[in-house]
């Protein structure tokens, strides 16, 4: 006779995909909000920097930027093979696809002329956000996503201010 304790094969399956810490914490913790804010002055300092260097400085200004968006761009991919992984998630296959594409765009990117480059890094964080608008959702981050929409609009328009820098 099952005790009735015992958890049923619907409730263990739940249980390992979707993990009680995910449920109880949405929110960003206050560590994490000011990590998040202090990560945008290299792109405020970088689209300030295009501006203000001599016209000779600016290609290497813009590739500065250029380089660090594409490091975030990289880490927002990064985030969903951490989260699938920690799941244990071997499908959807999404999670990993999508946790390169940023990468691979990002690179493309970085080897473009740093005023185009900065334009397709600023909708790539664009569409990290859009996507995690989507996902977030499923993995009860739903929390996090005023964070993530602040930090994208400035770091996008920083890409773009930089780019027009020329």
């Amino acid at each position: 006779m099952k005790s009735a304790s015992a958890p049923t094969p619907a409730a263990t399956s739940q249980t390992r995909h979707d993990p009680p810490s995910m449920h109880t914490r949405s929110e960003p913790p206050l560590w994490a909000l000011r990590l998040g804010y202090a990560g945008l002055a290299p792109f405020v300092i970088g689209a300030l920097t295009v501006w203000l260097v001599s016209h000779d400085l600016t290609p290497f200004a813009m590739l500065g930027l250029a380089a660090y968006a594409a490091v975030i761009a990289s880490f927002l991919g990064g985030i969903y093979w951490g989260l699938a992984m920690r799941d244990g998630q071997t499908s959807p296959l999404f999670p990993f696809v999508w946790g390169v594409v940023p990468s691979l765009v990002a690179a493309v990117a970085v080897i473009m002329p740093p005023w185009a480059g900065l334009v397709v890094l600023g909708f790539l964080l664009m569409a990290c956000y859009l996507v995690d608008r989507k996902q977030y959702r499923l993995f009860h981050m739903n929390g996090w996503l005023t964070l993530r929409f602040r930090l994208t609009i400035v770091a996008s328009l920083c890409c773009f201010l930089g780019a027009s820098g020329v």
